[in-house]
């Protein structure tokens, strides 16, 4: 298996996985809180959309998907490029109001389709090239796009979590 390969294998697992955290639950049951400052499905799937995005569109050199459409007015929120969830207070967390369980699926199934794309295209010598030097060491893209990866399979593992809970009440 070549590395474009096994990146497409893991990030290609993502959508469906996206999908059995949220179909189906209201808007409420999205952006319930199992706990005091704990996240919601609906924080915890756009934010790992989010990052996706951000960084994605990082290594694209192009616009996010976020700001190019209505997909901030889907969430109650403005369409500010540098907001991708990280460091966000309780107050934030709540403002992040999904329409929808399919709101948060369009979002991620559209930067998911990008990643495809620009991950189908990639050689492993690509995998080296320097993406970020404000670190020590510089990251490259490979390390990046592992980091992605592994945010977003932490954080819809997460969201599974609280969906349990809440169908267990």
């Amino acid at each position: 298996m070549d590395v474009s390969d096994l990146l497409t294998e893991t990030y290609d697992r993502l959508p469906e996985l996206v999908r059995a955290a949220v179909d189906g639950l209201s808007p409420e049951q999205l952006r319930h809180e199992p706990g005091p400052s704990t996240n919601s499905i609906g924080w915890l799937v756009w934010h790992l959309t989010r990052v996706q995005d951000h960084h994605v569109a990082d290594l694209l050199d192009a616009e996010q998907i976020w700001v190019s459409g209505d997909w901030a007015g889907r969430f109650g929120l403005t369409a500010d490029a540098d907001d991708t969830g990280y460091g966000h207070s309780p107050a934030q967390v709540a403002a992040v109001r999904p329409e929808s369980a399919q709101a948060l699926i369009d979002y991620y199934e559209t930067v998911a389709s990008r990643t495809g794309s620009f991950l189908a295209g990639l050689r492993p010598a690509d995998l080296d090239r320097v993406v970020d030097e404000a670190w020590d060491p510089p990251v490259t893209l490979g390390v990046r796009l592992v980091s992605v990866a592994q945010d977003d399979l932490q954080h819809v593992g997460q969201a599974a979590y609280v969906r349990g809970l809440i169908e267990a009440d």
